[in-house]
């Protein structure tokens, strides 16, 4: 590519050293979380939602448990004033919920803001102006004194307005706007400027903001910048550093977690991530990430299917097929090896009772979000391997396939899939199974059989149909199954085989249960030929088995002539 000569980095690093986050490995408790689906991520949709479509989200975040919602900009336009005053006058606001409410450091905006919460019980007002050395040089071209005052002239004004609401629970808060591309000092003196003016307190205490609006670095130098500034932020005991990630590189997750290491304690972001150009940092993705490292993440995502549908129909959104946690694809395994583990492990887990998650290549217990295993984890394609075909065929059907067995339905099933080039389903794998290995009756079929013991040895009285001709044979065997092997034998006497093993299993766990029987033959040259027999008495299961297994091994060797080709 060309022109790359013209960027370099605009971040400015701390004056100091501040590394003391790499020495946490990970995040023992959750932030305080701040929803900005209502504000930040509603105004950067194609069609912002309407005022039905607001209150149906806002209800639904209160659903997921979010304690902060920002609600609006009430003084950017005539549906967010409304929204606020329709969920303030309506009494839609828990009593442990604070909404929030942003304004720029513009006295008019600000006294419209003001207006719009009375009547509110818990409130966070949010100030910001830009910072930045882009902004003020290019934008607003203004020395840093008079941006410094553009900030105290704003926060002055919120506690004047304060004062005359004392029914509020007020709780302050300041971004300088574009923090990442501002000089640390600069940015700390700004704030501290404000910290100063609104006088913080055990009961009263101010956020500080501090907003990566865009993205500019890698994820360990947002983490610097924010511990500098947690160090050196006046009343720090009564501030809460709040930290609010965008996406422009495609870190802002990892950001977001190194930030919260190195002093945040409150996170402004969004569902799935959306927001502005790339997007906000994505609370689900954050929340999860908590959840399996076993951290109450405070936050209820345990029907992932329904938040996603929901969040999908009320924004005209999509979330990925490969979103972290909440795509269509997240928990399939196509790759052989990777159902085979995962097949494995679940086996395991299952034997030994385990109480933690271990499971390979699953981060994530699906249904700790309501996804299934059978529908969602193992997904079958020409990609797919034995092990991921025979899970299906054990937990969705029953089927518990001998290993051999399992290889060889492997390789039927995944030429079915490479020939129609698609996934296939459950459903699919089924019916092609049981079409080629599950009491197939061409071109011998059972018409009628009864036993008797006799001497030690039993008799099989049968009635075969080969083609549309019928026999009335009796065979003598050492048990049922090997009687009825000689029946076939005298029935035609090119038919030749060796018996070499048998298996069975109830194939559901009901009394009246289905059993389900596996043989498996060789001819003369020692290929193999597996059938399937199903019924409800588990002997003649076992000679519909047999009887398969013969009829797959008449369409290689021919030795009853048939046309059959399927």
């Amino acid at each position: 590519m060309k022109n790359f000569e013209k960027y370099r980095p605009g971040y400015y690093m701390p004056p100091e050293p501040c590394m003391d986050w790499v020495k946490k490995d990970r995040l023992t408790e959750a932030p305080a979380w701040c929803s900005v689906d209502l504000r930040d991520g509603n105004q950067a949709l194609i069609t912002p939602m309407n005022l039905e479509e607001k209150l149906a989200f806002y209800r639904f975040l209160l659903d997921v448990g979010f304690k902060e919602i920002e609600v609006g900009f009430p003084a950017a336009s005539e549906t967010e004033y409304e929204f606020l005053r329709t969920i303030i006058e309506d009494h839609l606001i828990p009593d442990d919920v604070y909404i929030q409410v942003l304004t720029q450091s513009r006295p008019h905006i600000i006294q419209k803001t003001f207006e719009a919460i009375k009547g509110a019980k818990n409130v966070v007002v949010h100030l910001y102006n830009s910072t930045s050395f882009a902004q003020r040089q290019q934008v607003f071209r203004m020395a840093e004194d008079e941006i410094v005052d553009i900030a105290v002239s704003g926060a002055k004004l919120f506690n004047e307005y304060a004062d005359k609401m004392p029914g509020t629970n007020f709780r302050f808060e300041y971004s300088p706007e574009s923090f990442t591309g501002t000089e640390v000092e600069f940015a700390l003196r700004i704030c501290n400027a404000v910290i100063d003016v609104w006088q913080p307190r055990p009961e009263r205490k101010v956020i500080i903001n501090l907003p990566s609006t865009v993205e500019m670095s890698m994820p360990h130098v947002y983490a610097q910048q924010i511990e500098y500034m947690s160090k050196h932020l006046h009343s720090r005991e009564n501030v809460i550093v709040s930290i609010h990630p965008h996406n422009d590189r495609g870190t802002a997750v990892a950001a977001g977690e190194l930030a919260l290491l190195a002093g945040g304690q409150r996170i402004e972001g969004t569902l799935f991530g959306n927001g502005e150009r790339t997007g906000n940092v994505d609370i689900v993705t954050m929340a999860m990430n908590l959840f399996t490292h076993g951290v109450d993440p405070k936050l209820d995502f345990s029907d992932m299917p329904k938040t996603v549908k929901f969040y999908e129909e009320l924004t005209g959104m999509s979330v990925g097929y490969r979103q972290p946690y909440s795509g269509h694809l997240v928990f399939a395994a196509f790759s052989g090896s990777h159902q085979d583990a995962i097949s494995k492990g679940m086996k395991f887990r299952q034997e030994r009772q385990e109480p933690f998650w271990t499971v390979p290549y699953l981060p994530l217990d699906p249904h700790d979000v309501n996804r299934e295993y059978e529908t969602d984890v193992i997904r079958i394609n020409s990609q797919s391997g034995k092990g991921g075909i025979s899970y299906i065929l054990e937990h969705n059907f029953g089927y518990d396939l001998p290993k051999e067995m399992a290889a060889e339905v492997g390789y039927f099933i995944k030429g079915i899939s490479d020939h129609a080039h698609k996934e296939l389903t459950p459903h699919e794998i089924l019916v092609a199974f049981q079409h080629e290995y599950q009491n197939k009756d061409v071109p011998i079929a059972l018409q009628d059989i009864s036993w008797i013991r006799e001497k030690g040895s039993t008799v099989a009285d049968a009635t075969l149909a080969i083609h549309n001709e019928l026999y009335y044979l009796s065979a003598r065997g050492n048990g049922p199954l090997d009687a009825v092997s000689n029946v076939l034998k005298i029935a035609n006497p090119n038919i030749q085989y060796q018996f070499v093993d048998y298996e069975e299993h109830a194939l559901e766990t009901d009394s009246d249960s289905l059993a389900s029987a596996y043989v498996v033959i060789a001819d003369e040259e020692g290929n193999h030929y597996w059938g399937v027999g199903v019924d409800s008495d588990i002997t003649m299961a076992s000679v519909y088995a047999l009887i398969t297994a013969v009829n797959r091994e008449n369409k290689v060797k021919q030795f009853i002539p048939t046309h059959e080709t399927d």
